[in-house]
């Protein structure tokens, strides 16, 4: 089969589009026909080699594919060869064929298109674990969005929207400010021009935010840890930043607030069902037309390199999805 290879880890220059052997499936998995593949960050770091999981060279990058179930392993009986279904394998999705666990794996409604789920359900399934389950947000409360304008904070302020809250977003543009109201923030921060702790502090009339999320780390997470409030959540969704921060542990304690470690891949197999139950809310939104998805630049299997290089550009407004079949 075709297939985008990565040999050594490192720049998304040095990959090649190559062939690797058709992938059998284990006796839970399921081989999956791709259609399409969504890249987003966490891909870049695994060919970075700075993701906490590391998969054996060679390897495929591409962790979100939309395609047709082709084979199964003897222990699945809950899909069928045909379903068309969305599957969140980490890694293995450039490439025309991939061989993935069941239990993530998610048969897609009719309404929903291919490259809305491979673009937009690994964000929002996360955002929504976050909000749900993690933080249990409560309508009326107050969210704070770090790094709004990426993909899974776009997908939380819609979501948290959705859920009743007043949303302030942040980000390091006027321009992706924009987008963020356009999802339907309530306010806005410019953390590059702004003192982030004390505008917290001005939009909520001194109160602080209920419930941060934040996806980026670095230099902005102390500071939005002041600005939060008594009693408050602060959701840990990964570091895009690229520095994981040290927090000093006096703040948690004077706000009595919780910092809460959001890891939606491992929730998804530990709690399929709950997980499943999710899946299902954002499906029936999606058709409703209350999410909407984010916005996607569509690349060829051979074109897949410049996919991931743009994740590299924070400038970058649109999230790629790579067309296989």
């Amino acid at each position: 089969m075709k297939a985008i290879i990565c040999e050594a880890f490192g720049s998304p220059e040095n990959l090649i589009l190559g062939t690797l052997p058709d992938p059998k499936p284990g006796k839970s998995q399921v081989v999956i026909a791709v259609e399409v593949c969504g890249v987003s960050y966490p891909d870049l770091l695994i060919l970075e080699n700075k993701y906490q999981f590391k998969p054996e060279l060679p390897y495929s990058p591409g962790g979100e594919v939309v395609g047709e179930i082709v084979e199964l392993g003897e222990n699945v009986d809950t899909l069928n060869v045909g379903d068309r279904v969305l599957a969140l394998c980490r890694w293995g999705g450039l490439a025309e064929k991939v061989a993935v666990d069941s239990d993530r794996v998610f048969v897609l409604p009719h309404g929903i298109s291919s490259e809305v789920a491979a673009s937009s359900l690994y964000t929002y399934s996360t955002s929504f674990h976050a909000l749900k389950d993690r933080a249990e947000l409560k309508p009326g409360e107050t969210v704070l969005v770090l790094g709004g304008a990426g993909g899974i904070g776009l997908a939380a302020i819609e979501l948290a929207k959705i859920m009743g809250a007043n949303v302030i977003a942040a980000a390091s543009s006027d321009e992706k400010l924009a987008l963020c109201k356009s999802k339907g923030a309530d306010e806005t921060i410019n953390y590059e021009s702004e003192d982030l702790k004390n505008r917290i502090k001005e939009l909520t009339n001194g109160k602080g935010v209920d419930v941060i999320v934040d996806p980026v780390g670095g230099k902005y997470t102390e500071a939005a840890l002041r600005g939060i409030a008594w009693k408050g959540r602060y959701l840990v969704v990964g570091f895009a930043n690229g520095e994981i921060p040290k927090i000093p542990m006096n703040l948690p304690l004077l706000k009595g607030c919780a910092i809460l470690g959001v890891f939606w891949g491992n929730f998804s197999e530990v709690e399929p069902e709950q997980n499943k139950s999710n899946m299902n809310q954002l499906y029936q939104w999606l058709i409703e037309g209350r999410i909407t998805g984010h916005s996607a630049a569509v690349y060829e299997l051979g074109e897949a390199k410049h996919a991931l290089l743009s994740l590299e550009d924070r400038g970058n407004l649109t999230k790629g999805i790579v067309r296989v079949l």
